[in-house]
Formats: structure tokens, C-alpha cells, sequence
């Protein structure tokens, strides 16, 4: 851990909120109005649904869910089919089932509204140290650090002169508390250039240094980008996947008659038979399929 004598926020903070005052990308979730209309419910469906989605894809789904369902005990009314089903394409459907769970949670044990503490947001269905922070500081204005991959590979290069992150772990938001300004309302802002910065500058294959507000303080950009290797876990690639195998098996669900098909007729031209069978057990012992007998459906 980086004593705070030794961190060079100091250095570059300005220019980076200035960049970020400057620059930062317009998106539904940063609008006045989206805050207003939605409160801090608004803030928590958009991070359910960020987590491993890219934004172009999460903005369609995000407005269409917040009509549906503008509110936790909107959504506590729903059933899980329902709620699977309008998740669609947004990957890992297991994200839908816990929001849905969280929305009940938030209607039994809070009245309906979004806990601002962290302690209460963590102990909702699906959210870890990030989704609750981020509600926290994002949508109630909480100092707090709020760490994504974009904002762990900002401080790995500019910070530990190092290409790539390590694997997550706890002292990633004591790194990022030292990081800090000591200003509510700046903190949060610094919260938001930080990931901002590692998704459009900072990335993780192109890095755009000749345009970082943070290179003439960067330790990595110092030391001549060197490869100092990646020791991250790889997601396996989409083609071929059981990811993809189990997409199919949601897909054919979703567009079937009441959500509702024989088993031995779900994606039964598969390549890989035994992948299919894989991927349908998967989706039943995660939740977004159930099985009756030999018919497959959407739970109910």
C-alpha cells in the first residue's frame, strides 16, 4: 500500500478533473434529470447492468427497464420469467435474477428505497464493494472509493509504473482512498475521471498517452511502457463458448410460446450436444431456466 506522503495525486488531480470537466462522455446515468427522475434505483439498475456489458449495449436496455419498472416495489411485482426475459441479450442473466431479488429486499427492508449506507446496500442480493459504493458516492454524494477494472489499470500505470493491473483484491480501494481529494463533492467527481480515464484513454490494449491529462506524471509512461506482463485471468473466447451455449438456450426460451419448450427441442441442432446439456444444467442451477418434467422454461 502506497504511503500517502509518496502518492502523486497532488501532482496531477487537477488536470485530471479538468480533463474530465472538459471531455467526459455524456451518458444517461451522469444527467441531472436522470437522478431526478429515477433517484438512486436508476443508479443501482445501471451498475447491475454495466457489470461485463459494454455501454453502447446497456443504454437501450437501461431506459426500456426503467419504464417498465421505475421503482423496487414496481420490479418486487414482477415475476423472475419476466424479468429474464427482459434482460434479453445483456449477458449473464444471473445479474436479472439478483436485481429482481435486490428490488424485493429493498421493498421489505427499506421501505421501498435504496439504502444509501454501504454496510445495507452490500447486504442486498448481488451487489459487492463496487455496485455499493458506486449507488453510494454516485447517486447520494458519499466519500467513498469507488474501483472498476478501468480505474485499477489508471492506477497501475500511473501510480506502480506497471502495464496491467494485478488480480482484484481488498487493498484496491485503500490504494484508491489515498488517491482521494479530501472535498465530498471533488472525490466523487474524481471517482468518475478515474474510470472515465481507463475507459476512453488509459485502455487496456491502445493506451492514448500522447491525449492523458495524468502523462507527465505517469510513472509507467516515465519508465518507456515496458511489458510488465499480465497476470489477470482471461475470459475464454465467446465462439464455441458454454457462454455462447447458454445464450442460445435463454434466446430459444425467450422467443418460445410462454416462454416454454421441450427440453429435447431447445437448441437441438447444437454442435456439441454435450455443451448443450452442460449449459442448460448451468442455467437451472444458477436460476434463469427451470425445468418440469421435460419442458424447459422461464422461471416462474
Amino acid at each position: 500500500m502506497l504511503a500517502p506522503s509518496s502518492t502523486p495525486a497532488p501532482v496531477w488531480r487537477g488536470e485530471l478533473l479538468d480533463w474530465y470537466a472538459a471531455t467526459a462522455r455524456d451518458l444517461p446515468w451522469r444527467r441531472a434529470e436522470f437522478a431526478a427522475d429515477h433517484g438512486a434505483w436508476g443508479t443501482l439498475v445501471s451498475e447491475f447492468m454495466l457489470q461485463q456489458t459494454p455501454v453502447a449495449r446497456v443504454i437501450p436496455h437501461l431506459e426500456a427497464w426503467l419504464r417498465r419498472w421505475p421503482t423496487p416495489s414496481a420490479m418486487s411485482n414482477a415475476t423472475p420469467a419476466e424479468v429474464v426475459h427482459q434482460w434479453s441479450n445483456l449477458g449473464y442473466p444471473r445479474r436479472a435474477l439478483w436485481l429482481h431479488r435486490a428490488a424485493l429486499e429493498i421493498v421489505e427492508r427499506h421501505g421501498g428505497v435504496v439504502p444509501r449506507d454501504v454496510p445495507a446496500l452490500l447486504a442486498l442480493s448481488g451487489i459487492g464493494e463496487y455496485t455499493a459504493r458506486a449507488v453510494a458516492v454516485f447517486h447520494y454524494g458519499d466519500r467513498h472509493p469507488v474501483v472498476d477494472t478501468n480505474t485499477r489499470r489508471v492506477i497501475a500505470r500511473a501510480v506502480d509504473g506497471r502495464s496491467q493491473p494485478g488480480p482484484p483484491a481488498k487493498r484496491d480501494l485503500a490504494r484508491m482512498a489515498e488517491l482521494l481529494p479530501d472535498d465530498v463533492e471533488e472525490s466523487t467527481i474524481f471517482n468518475a475521471a478515474m474510470m472515465e480515464l481507463g475507459a476512453v484513454v488509459c485502455t487496456a490494449r491502445a493506451p492514448r498517452c500522447e491525449v492523458c491529462p495524468l502523462a507527465s506524471g505517469c510513472a509507467w509512461l516515465t519508465a518507456g511502457r515496458p511489458d510488465t506482463g499480465d497476470t489477470r485471468r482471461r475470459q475464454a473466447r465467446f465462439e464455441g463458448s458454454d457462454r455462447q451455449a447458454r445464450g442460445a438456450v435463454l434466446r430459444a426460451l425467450r422467443t418460445a410460446e410462454d416462454h416454454r419448450r421441450a427440453a429435447d427441442e431447445v437448441v437441438a441442432d447444437w454442435p456439441d450436444p454435450v455443451q448443450r446439456d452442460r449449459a442448460i444444467d448451468s442455467l437451472i442451477a444458477d436460476g434463469p431456466v427451470a425445468a418440469v418434467g421435460g419442458t424447459l422454461m422461464l422461471p416462474r
